[in-house]
């Protein structure tokens, strides 16, 4: 009898596999007990066959339990989110009290819970529990018994075995080697090149001087549009603000590039880096105007190109790195919209550009032509229209104008700071404060003191206005004999900005007090 249950549970077993697609979880051969799984529309579909059996249902109801137990920790491990258990008992008797109710379906009262089914394959009833197990299953496997010898079936049940054990080992390897294509080189080699660059910004002045971050090729939009300096789309990915900046990009670079190169191989991974890093660019240009830099949209990349892998290897990725991963992403991209500071652009634009780069070139050994050249397609229509739309967005927006008047300020070239700041009135947006004091100082350079009080006055008229808008009037004021609106500016600018020696020294000269 023990020959034949033997046999029963590993022929079950070696047809789920070759015959319904199940992979082989685990078997352990001490309890002579074998786990399979299948994945399919978000369900993991698995088999549990054990050969033991049970005198009494209480002894029963206790291995269901621990059972239960057992497919709740090994969750983690399934690519599904939801899981349906056949629990299958292979025996020579069935207990003896009343142990039928708990063929009936079964789960624990939590969110997501584990269903699950019993089947008792005794000797009485063997033919149909394997036949309602079929049913169930969807199964191709045939349930007929077999008439063959004892050592026939003994070879057999070991061949059986054999087989599932190679399975398991040969499943095993893959995922083993999914994670090794590649050494990461490439990634070490980013680090210094990032490293080295950081360190020539700061022997040169500082990486955090605006001027110095242009100097050294920070994406700077007017310099990209009006120079045509689209190099700068690249040049910004090695450049960081800071150390801080530096230090949890470099950090994240190295966790997520050391697993994507080893996952995609070198060169597949410097593509994607790129690719990606161009894409974060290029979207920061489309939808900030502010100068920046850094790592972030190539770093946001590699997450979408883990993302990617987890679309391919959806088992492999839940067992491994999944959850932490898009818990990672999700966490970011909250806190990407709740801080200003962030260049969401840059982090949206480099993930979607990394899953796409990644769509692209595929992973290794797993090509799939249409894909690649739709992801192509699409990743060119993406970078055209982030173009597009980016000239555009700029050109219609007072804060790059601003920019633009800053450059021209500092080139004396005040008439057509003029003409910059008229046309920039004119466009919707909050910046029309700085741009009047702008546009006043320009007056005032160009001797044309009416216009600039008159852009001064309609500057403070603002919430946002600027204290040194309050200074100038003052002086204005002061220069051409308006003393008590002079006074009243000045006061103002004094109580917005009572550490500046300039606004100090105006402030006593004006109203004849000490400052305090």
């Amino acid at each position: 009898m023990y020959l034949d249950e033997n046999y029963t549970m590993y022929k079950m077993a070696y047809h789920l596999v070759v015959n319904d697609h199940f992979d082989v979880l685990e078997i352990n051969e001490k309890d002579e007990e074998v786990w399979l799984e299948k994945y399919e529309k978000n369900t993991s579909t698995v088999v549990r066959i054990i050969h033991k059996g049970f005198d009494w249902k209480n002894h029963l109801k206790k291995d269901i339990a621990l059972t239960f137990q057992k497919a709740k920790a090994m969750k983690r491990l399934l690519a599904g989110k939801h899981v349906a258990l056949y629990n299958v008992y292979v025996s020579s008797h069935v207990p003896v009290d009343d142990w039928e109710v708990l063929r009936k379906p079964m789960q624990l009262k939590e969110r997501n819970p584990v269903k699950m089914k019993v089947y008792y394959l005794a000797e009485d009833d063997l033919t149909e529990e394997k036949k309602r197990l079929f049913t169930d299953l969807n199964s191709s496997s045939t349930s007929s018994p077999d008439a063959l010898s004892e050592t026939a079936k003994e070879e057999k049940a070991q061949n059986y075995k054999r087989f599932l054990t190679n399975a398991l080992l040969r499943q095993r390897q893959e995922a083993e080697n999914v994670f090794s294509f590649g050494k990461p080189f490439l990634t070490y080699f980013l680090l210094v090149i990032n490293i080295i660059l950081f360190f020539m910004l700061e022997s040169n002045g500082s990486s955090t001087s605006i001027d110095n971050l242009i100097e050294f090729g920070a994406k700077y939009n007017p310099a990209i549009i009006e120079d045509g300096q689209w190099w700068r789309i690249i040049s910004s990915m090695f450049l960081h603000i800071g150390f801080l900046h530096l230090f949890m990009n470099m950090l994240a670079v190295y966790y997520l590039g050391t697993l994507v190169e080893r996952i995609y191989g070198s060169w597949r991974f410097l593509i994607i880096y790129f690719l990606a890093g161009i894409s974060g660019g290029l979207a920061s240009f489309a939808f900030t105007t502010n100068v920046s830099a850094g790592a972030s949209g190539a770093l946001f990349g590699l997450f979408g190109a883990i993302v990617f892998f987890g679309f391919i290897y959806k088992k492999l990725f839940f067992q491994t790195i999944g959850s932490g991963v898009l818990l990672l992403i999700g966490i970011n991209i909250v806190f990407g919209f709740t801080i200003p500071q962030i260049d969401m652009g840059a982090h949206l634009g480099g993930l979607i550009g990394g899953f796409i780069a990644s769509a692209i070139i595929h992973l290794p050994k797993n090509k799939s032509l249409r894909i690649q050249l739709l992801a192509f397609i699409v990743y060119l229509i993406m970078i055209s229209g982030l173009v597009a739309f980016g000239v555009q967005n700029n050109v219609n927006s007072q804060s790059y104008q601003l920019m633009k008047m800053e450059e021209l300020l500092m080139e004396d070239n005040y008439e057509e700071v003029v003409n910059i700041a008229t046309q920039a009135l004119e466009l919707s947006g909050d910046h029309e404060a700085a741009v009047l004091f702008q546009r006043s100082y320009a007056y005032i350079e160009m001797n044309q003191i009416d216009q600039a009080i008159e852009d001064l006055e309609n500057s403070i008229e603002y919430d946002d206005a600027l204290p040194e808008a309050y200074y100038n009037l003052a002086l204005l004021y002061y220069n051409t004999g308006e003393s008590d609106k002079a006074e009243e500016m000045v006061e103002t600018a004094y109580e917005m900005n009572p550490d500046d020696e300039d606004f100090i020294d105006l402030y006593e000269e004006i109203t004849g007090k000490n400052a305090s």
